[in-house]
């Protein structure tokens, strides 16, 4: 007991609805199916839980594209676990710790206020398998976010998903790359 500890553990805690719930997004993407061209997508989510670097968010993502020949418009719903500050998984050697050197190459001055994620996606989306039915769609994102003041900041990211939806009468799969940028209120 007169002997200080070498190491105080912090404990996880569950928070419902978290400080920065609502997320706001625009994403630019392309796809390779339905119609393959560069588009503008807008999202919105809500982060439900996070428990330590663990966090989970439910996003809506809408996408529409209209020309005079055909419009699509799509809807998806999806979870996305994320895991934050995963870099830190890096924490040696203990003389230079590779996560501080990835974080100081990759952020520069701003690697303290860094929050790097890595995230998985899985949902639906509609039109899915024909016009009328749900198709499913998964995927993952690697992304940075940086606090600028309480209650708000600013969340970049890439992200890859494939899923299943109908364009002019025909299904298919659908692969989409997208690079997003918005705020978390």
């Amino acid at each position: 007991m007169v002997l200080p500890s070498l190491a105080a553990a912090q404990e996880a805690v569950l928070d419902i609805l978290p400080l920065r719930p609502f997320n706001f997004d625009i994403s630019f993407n392309q796809r390779t199916f339905a119609p393959q061209a560069r588009v503008i997508a807008a999202q919105a989510g809500i982060t439900a839980l996070r428990y330590g670097p663990l966090e989970l968010r439910t996003v809506y993502q809408y996408y529409s594209h209209h020309t005079p020949t055909f419009v699509t418009d799509q809807h998806s719903l999806f979870l996305n676990p994320r895991w934050n500050n995963f870099i830190n998984l890096l924490d040696f050697p203990k003389t230079k710790p590779l996560n501080r050197v990835i974080r100081h190459v990759l952020f520069g001055p701003l690697e303290d206020r860094a929050v790097p994620y890595v995230g998985t996606l899985i949902g639906g989306t509609l039109p899915g398998r024909d016009a009328d039915s749900p198709g499913y769609l998964y995927g993952g994102q690697v992304g940075v976010r940086f606090p600028v003041a309480r209650g708000f900041s600013v969340d970049m990211g890439l992200q890859y998903t494939r899923f299943e939806i109908d364009f002019k009468s025909i299904s298919d799969l659908s692969q989409q790359w997208l690079f997003t940028i918005g705020v978390r209120m």
